[in-house]
């Protein structure tokens, strides 16, 4: 059969430009049928039980509860303070991984002793899965008696500081700082590996210092990665939840709850299916308005 397409004769649509196409609907329809399950069956349940009187503790009553969830859960302190706390979780892991990922980046792109290792070193936390993490950081660093930071502050003199009592949140955004540094230094090491030499070498042959070299070359150079590095760390931040389960519990009171937790305590220790999956709904808003503005300044980061 390729023979005899490889040797047709000249005039045929083969040699004349003209590509073949074939139909690929019948091959992806059914993958994309079951995404569309996949994705509405669980959005749909979601819509329907927020607007349901649906409370494991009192099976008595059910029913239409119109927009009453919804109402409670707006009126209810602890949302605000969930979606403050969620807010600032995001911003501040994000602010401290692209800072640190770009330094890291810089400096693992330059040539010494034991390249290698200390690549191998920076990126290891990315691979600790975020039970684990919480755990190392919880009892083996943060520890107000056994952690090593309270022996570091004993031994100058300081007393120790008791990190999900004291700070929680702060406690929580170093922990999830410390897993998502690595991601953002391995996308980050890798565009700047992409940099022209030339260019540099230039710049350096006009006088450029290192400062000016990172502040006008290098950073506008690594503007693209770090958008695409905010808007995966976004998406996923949002949903963070076993470092606080495993660490604070959401407290001390709701100090440390984001709306994720919020929505666990709702649903698993309060049993209150209804309102739960309100807080479900209004996270998936929340989620959907921050991509929609990320991609927006991504989609004009790739124009430009």
């Amino acid at each position: 059969m390729s023979a005899a397409i490889d040797t047709a004769p000249a005039g045929t649509a083969a040699d004349s430009g003209e590509r073949r196409t074939v139909n690929t609907t019948p091959f992806i329809a059914p993958s994309v049928v079951v995404l569309l399950v996949w994705m509405i069956v669980p959005l749909a349940m979601t819509l329907w039980f927020s607007f349901q009187r649906y409370n494991l503790l009192n099976p008595f009553v059910t029913g239409f509860a119109g927009f009453e969830n919804y109402e409670f859960l707006l009126t209810d302190p602890a949302l605000w303070t969930a979606l403050t706390n969620t807010l600032l979780l995001v911003g501040w892991v994000i602010v401290a991984t692209v800072v640190l990922g770009t330094l890291f980046a810089v400096l693992f792109d330059q040539d010494f002793f034991g390249q290698g290792i200390a690549r191998l070193l920076i990126i290891a936390p990315f691979f600790v899965m975020p039970t684990v993490a919480a755990l190392i950081w919880k009892n083996l660093l943060m520890h107000p008696v056994n952690g090593m930071f309270a022996h570091m502050a004993r031994a100058v003199g300081l007393p120790a500081v008791d990190w999900f009592t004291a700070a929680p949140l702060t406690s929580i955004i170093i922990i999830v700082a410390w897993q998502w540094v690595p991601f953002a230094t391995l996308i980050l090491l890798t565009a700047i590996q992409t940099l022209d030499r030339d260019q540099m070498e230039a710049a350096r042959m006009d006088g450029a210092k290192a400062l000016a070299l990172f502040r006008y070359i290098i950073v506008p150079h690594l503007m693209r990665p770090i958008a695409i590095v905010v808007m995966i760390e976004t998406l996923f931040l949002l949903a963070i939840f076993a470092e606080i389960r495993v660490t604070t519990s959401g407290g001390p009171g709701i100090a440390s709850t984001n709306l994720t937790y919020l929505i666990f305590i709702r649903a698993l220790l309060e049993f209150d299916i209804g309102g739960a999956s309100a807080g479900g709904v209004i996270a998936i808003i929340l989620a959907n308005i921050i991509a929609f503005f990320l991609i927006r300044t991504i989609a004009k980061n790739l124009t430009v």
